[in-house]
This record gives structure tokens, C-alpha cells and sequence, in this order.
């Protein structure tokens, strides 16, 4: 029987709870652009037809052609244009012309390019750990699961069916981390992509998601992936940017976190999940990387 214990990508995303916020059908002719600027929301589009220019802060711009898809799990702002961007001072806001339609560029030139555009929001109360773990940009080609999707994304988002809110939740966390995977190597920056990409450190990876309430070393990790100590140890520190022990902390912590914001389990039965060995350690260790107690910041997302 196939193993369906949750692996480290589904954990990570499954954390993050991706939610729905916008998704609409764009339409562009001629020469025109599109900015946004100020984001705090993940971006995702699938180019369907003709190309489009993209620039992300931070990144040099890339062409976007049909069978594109892109992500960006932490936008702060982006540029979206023809492939020759229009004049300085040209009137660049989309024109509505349908629920969820969006044109863009002069009314009288034909379209020559179709996206599907979609915006959603991390439903967690401290994002940067997770996403610090994730690459900065995704962008495949080619990949039509992606851009179907979205599609489905699209369609739910326009229609008024029973069980919407929750269909969307799960087809959000399939769209990442079938993005996500879509992405996998090692010539990936440090981060859990390029961790997974080694089958030795992927086996330590998940040892570190699966044991949570399990004491862990760095001797036992590089015993389970079959490496010396001092291998092992720069192995990981280079491929996921951190220490062995450093991440299996942080991964403590944020499963500490989504478990407080619950409200199900007390103090103690936190610890225990999380490896630590009384109520009052594992209080001293989240009030130390967090800056907050366990007990106070349950009460802030409880009134939240």
C-alpha cells in the first residue's frame, strides 16, 4: 500500500491555508499595462493565449507566452504589459466588461492575449517562516494540469454551488504545490525544493515533518540519510540555508503555531506534539523566537 503520510511540501502549504480573494478572465489588444503596487496577496496566472511581459520586483522581467503559468507566493508589486509596453502617461486601467472580465489596451484593437489571473491570501498569522522556505517565483511552461487548474479555480469562483469556500481551499493547495513540484530541482535557490531534490535530505526532510513530538540530531539525521555527520550537516545547511537542527526548530514552531491558533489542545499536549518536555520549555522557546507566550498569542488569534 502507498505511503499517504503528508510530505514536507503538503505540510508546508497545508500551514500556509491558501484562501480564495480574486480570480478573473483578462483580455488584452494593442499596447497597454498594468501595475500594482502595495500587494500583500500571492499572484498566479496562466497565460491561455498570445505573450505578455511580467515584472516582479526584485526580478528581471520575463516573457510570458501560451502554456506559461507563474507564481508568486509573496508579491509586493508587478508590472504586466504588451510585449511593447505603451507610451509614458497611455491610460492603463482595465476596463470590466463581464463579471470577472477585464480588458486591457485600446477597445478598438483585436485581442492578442488571454490570461487567467488569480490573487489569494495565506490565512496564517506569520507567513515569512513558511515562505522563507519557498522559491520567490515560480515559472513553468508547458505544464496544462496548471492552467486546467485554474480553470477550475475560475469557474468555482463565478458559480454559487454548495461546498464553494471549501472546494476552492483544496484547489488552491493542489495549485501550489502542483506548482511547486512543477518547479523541483537542484539548481533551485537554498529551500525545501531544492532539499527534496536530494533523495538523501528528502529523507531526513521528512523524518523532521513526520517525527514532530520525537527527539531529533543531526547524528541520527545523517544516519537516516546514509551520510556522515559533517556531509550530511553541510549538505543541508547548503541546500536549505539553515542548520539541520535550525529547521527542524522552525518547523516545530510553526506546527506549535497552527495548533494554538486551534484552540483545541492545552499548553502541555502542545509541547508534547512539538518535542519539548514540559509546558514550561516550550513556552520559554516560543516566547523566545516569537517574542509573545504560547497563552498570549492564542488569545490574540482568538479575538483576531
Amino acid at each position: 500500500m502507498a505511503n499517504l503520510t503528508p510530505d514536507p511540501l503538503s505540510s508546508i502549504v497545508a500551514l500556509l491555508k491558501p484562501r480564495p480573494d480574486i480570480s478573473k478572465w483578462v483580455v488584452a489588444g494593442g499596447r497597454w499595462q498594468v501595475d500594482r503596487t502595495d500587494m500583500a496577496n500571492p499572484f498566479y496566472a496562466a497565460i491561455v493565449e498570445g505573450r505578455a511581459r511580467l515584472t516582479v520586483k526584485g526580478h528581471a522581467p520575463i516573457m510570458l507566452e501560451a502554456g506559461d503559468f507563474v507564481m508568486v507566493p509573496a508579491l509586493d508589486s508587478f508590472t504586466l504589459t504588451s510585449e511593447v509596453p505603451p507610451p509614458q502617461g497611455a491610460a492603463r486601467w482595465p476596463l470590466q466588461t463581464g463579471p470577472g472580465v477585464f480588458r486591457l489596451g485600446p477597445t478598438d484593437s483585436p485581442v492578442e492575449m488571454q490570461a487567467l489571473v488569480g490573487h489569494c491570501r495565506f490565512d496564517v498569522p506569520d507567513r515569512t517562516l513558511l515562505l522563507s522556505l519557498l522559491p520567490q517565483m515560480i515559472h513553468v511552461s508547458g505544464q496544462d494540469r496548471l492552467t486546467a487548474l485554474v480553470r477550475l479555480i475560475h469557474d468555482e469562483t463565478r458559480a454559487d454551488r454548495a461546498a464553494r469556500a471549501m472546494i476552492l481551499e483544496r484547489l488552491l493547495e493542489v495549485l501550489m504545490i502542483e506548482a511547486l513540484r512543477s518547479s523541483d530541482g537542484p539548481e533551485r535557490p537554498p529551500g525545501l525544493l531544492r532539499g527534496l531534490s536530494d533523495p538523501r535530505l528528502a529523507v531526513a526532510l521528512h523524518r523532521i515533518h513526520e517525527a514532530t513530538d520525537s527527539s531529533l540530531s543531526v547524528n541520527g539525521l545523517a544516519r537516516e540519510a546514509g551520510m556522515s555527520r559533517s556531509a550530511f550537516f553541510e549538505s543541508f545547511k547548503s541546500a536549505l540555508g539553515c542548520s539541520p537542527m535550525e529547521y527542524a526548530r522552525a518547523w516545530r514552531l510553526a506546527v506549535a503555531r497552527d495548533l494554538l491558533m486551534r484552540g483545541e489542545l492545552t499548553n502541555a499536549e502542545i509541547a508534547h506534539r512539538v518535542g519539548y518536555g514540559s509546558a514550561s520549555a516550550f513556552a520559554m522557546a516560543f516566547l523566545r523566537n516569537e517574542g509573545i507566550s504560547p497563552g498570549r498569542f492564542a488569545e490574540r488569534q482568538m479575538s483576531a
